[in-house]
């Protein structure tokens, strides 16, 4: 089961994602993961096996952006490697997923088919490269997400953000459990109550098939 994290800070988020994390271990994991915009650039570190091997990469190549989302991964569809670690990304679009995208091989041969080329074995990948695709075709990132969504069929718990955007992401959920923690100008994005503890009390409970767009002054979510 795996476990997402997301934060909307004043200050960089990598030291806390880890730690909202940390507190997700008891759900099990092969990997980690964090990404954050940075300069209006998506960069992310990923790394196999227990956090404390993602922590160590974080000391040689730290993360400094403001806005981050992170994630601890059990190998469903592909190797417990770093290639399929979360977040998975395209230059335009990061990605963290709890759950099984049931149409995700249609998705994907649709889109190799429109030029998109995959690096990984992961049902998650699909959804970043979908997304990616709408906006493409023009649209911004919340109406691409929303394209999107509409598309997926399985249970998903999803965390998305976006280059050049340090003041957006995006939670979607069905049949995940996803919650959204309410902070002084700033949000949190968590698979469980718990990785937020430390942060706020106060809790938003995304119900099924409710999406989210978030702020820094808060949340506005959809059915």
């Amino acid at each position: 089961m795996c476990g997402i994290v997301g934060i909307l800070g004043k200050t960089p988020v990598a030291t806390n994602l880890v730690d909202a994390l940390r507190r997700l271990e008891y759900r099990g994991y092969d990997s980690a993961g964090i990404a954050t915009v940075e300069a209006g650039t998506l960069t992310r570190r990923r790394a196999e096996g227990k956090l404390r091997n993602l922590e160590k990469r974080l000391l040689t190549e730290p993360l400094d952006g403001m806005i981050g989302i992170g994630h601890t991964r059990w190998a469903t569809h592909g190797r417990p490697t770093e290639r399929n670690a979360h977040p998975h990304m395209t230059a335009p679009v990061a990605v963290v997923h709890n759950g099984i995208i049931e149409n995700f091989r249609e998705l994907r041969a649709d889109l190799e088919a429109k030029g998109h080329t995959f690096e990984t074995d992961t049902d998650t990948e699909a959804v970043v490269h979908l997304i990616t695709h709408e906006m493409q075709n023009g649209l911004g990132p919340v109406e691409a997400a929303r394209a999107a969504l509409k598309q997926l069929r399985g249970a998903f718990a999803l965390g998305i953000i976006f280059a050049g955007q340090d003041d957006l992401m995006i939670a979607a959920r069905q049949g995940s459990p996803l919650a959204l923690g309410h902070g002084t100008g700033e949000m949190y994005l968590g698979s469980d109550a718990i990785a937020l503890a430390p942060f706020t009390d106060t809790i938003t409970y995304l119900e099924e098939g409710d999406w989210a767009v978030m702020h820094r002054s808060g949340a506005e979510i959809f059915d």
